[in-house]
């Protein structure tokens, strides 16, 4: 069968050329009937699988009067419990793991900022099935066998680094592991190793690009072709950003560890129009975040994840606290899309009665000229009443009176867009913190 689909100008194709049957794998030439059928069958072994080997699923699936048995249709998995990050802590740290431990080949963890670290644990089978995720993401994204790869994530416990390296190596690429930090230093590799693609945080690639520009260097003028971004929520004024500062195409990837890691859903280069999700091996799902009902493909809510190929930690109905809708397929016609994640959940900042999320403060900033797209939000209290400050750098030659103007419209922009009242200061150029992770944006010291 030849494909239809169609690739724009990225490394290995050319604009308007087919995208060649072997980069498309099994998987991806699956009728949307097809694949229904098969996640049918991968379901019901999941939740067999889960019950009989994981005592909390077990007590779980029991006290909401559930067996396997009775998931018939894929729309059956609704009546199901939910899985939080909650119940990973709680049986921290292998207490989900469904598979003795002499079968687990590798463990990640989350940071544990905010508490226990979430354990996830991998078989042999679970390790192949996650590197082909990777680089079924990486091919969708442009990369082809034979590119350089300069993975910026970091290494360690966090699934980022090695699951985009494992990935990259299955796609047939030559993997470049800077890792984290050292950021002169990474501009310096990019220039001598000259990689096609990156994969690194949107944030991070901002700090990369400052220092581009900071040794003199237009970053326009560099080997990379693509940059693949995850691990954090990031807006399309940001893409817009990247992309024009770069001369790259700015393709998102999502994962989390609990999940698998990087690699669950990638956007397309061909479309760019939301994140196609690797159905054959995760199954998802949107609900009402606050009533917990099942919504429709459309509608926006919290999304859900159901492992289907997992075997040493299945995950059931996962809380990830992300915030999307589910739409038809597109460029990969058999799996369903989610939009690009600008908020969560947990993310979600509540001033005055009022629901602000960082991501629209971010898209006000990446729409005025005079300001660099680095920012920090402080909440504090002055009196009873709640208030937000917002500091954001100038860029480089903008003088004071741009830069009063900058903060009145920027203070204009939320009060008339979001609803609330910013305190706005414009800040030299390099004075904020800069990320070589995932990105901390707000400070909430109205506890303290």
């Amino acid at each position: 069968m030849s494909s239809e689909l169609t690739a724009p100008a990225v490394p290995g194709t050319r604009r308007g050329e087919p995208i060649p049957d072997e980069l498309l794998d099994g998987g991806e030439r699956m009728t949307r009937e097809e694949l229904r059928g098969h996640q049918l069958s991968l379901l019901q072994a999941t939740l067999r699988h889960a019950y009989d080997n994981v005592e909390l699923y077990r007590k779980k699936f029991d006290d909401a009067g559930v067996k396997p048995d009775d998931c018939r249709r894929l729309e059956d998995l609704s009546r199901f419990p939910f899985t939080t990050k909650a119940d990973l802590r709680d049986t921290y740290p292998f207490g989900m793991f469904a598979v003795p431990m002499d079968q687990v080949r590798r463990v990640h963890a989350s940071s544990g900022t905010t508490g226990r670290p979430t354990v996830v644990g991998y078989t042999e089978n679970d390790l192949s099935m996650w590197a082909d995720v990777v680089a079924r993401s990486i091919r969708a994204a442009g990369g082809r066998p034979g590119h350089k790869v300069h993975i910026s994530y970091g290494y360690g416990l966090f699934t980022g680094g090695l699951g985009a390296h494992y990935g990259a190596e299955r796609a047939g690429c030559t993997v470049i592991p800077a890792s984290g930090g050292m950021t002169a230093r990474q501009v310096q590799i990019i220039q001598d190793f000259e990689p096609e693609i990156i994969m690194v945080t949107p944030s991070y690639m901002l700090t990369l690009l400052d220092e581009f520009e900071r040794q003199g260097i237009d970053p326009r003028t560099s080997s990379l072709k693509v940059g693949i971004f995850g691990a954090e929520p990031w807006t399309e004024e940001m893409r817009r950003e990247i992309e024009e500062r770069m001369n790259i195409h700015a393709v998102d990837i999502y994962g989390l560890s609990e999940v698998i890691g990087p690699g669950v859903a990638q956007e397309c280069v061909e479309t760019k129009d939301g994140l196609h999700v690797w159905e054959d091996h995760f199954y998802p799902e949107v609900v009402d975040p606050v009533t917990d009902q099942l919504l429709a493909d459309g509608d926006s809510g919290e999304l859900l994840f159901t492992s289907l190929t997992k075997e040493a930690l299945p995950i059931v109905r996962y809380r990830t606290r992300d915030l999307t809708r589910l739409l038809p397929g597109t460029a990969r016609p058999a799996f369903r899309r989610i939009e690009k994640i600008t908020g969560r959940c947990d993310d979600m900042i509540i001033l005055r009665g009022v629901n602000v999320f960082p991501s629209q403060i971010e898209e006000i900033l990446l729409r005025t000229p005079a300001v660099a797209p680095h920012f920090q939000i402080q909440l504090s209290r002055r009196g009873r009443m709640d208030h937000m400050a917002l500091r954001a750098e100038a860029r480089p030659g903008t003088g004071p009176e741009q830069r009063e103007a900058a903060a009145a419209a920027i203070g204009k922009a939320v009060k008339d867009g979001v609803g609330v009242t910013v305190e706005v200061t414009i800040v030299d150029p390099g004075t904020l913190e800069r990320s070589v992770g995932k990105i901390r944006r707000v400070r909430d010291l109205r506890e303290q």
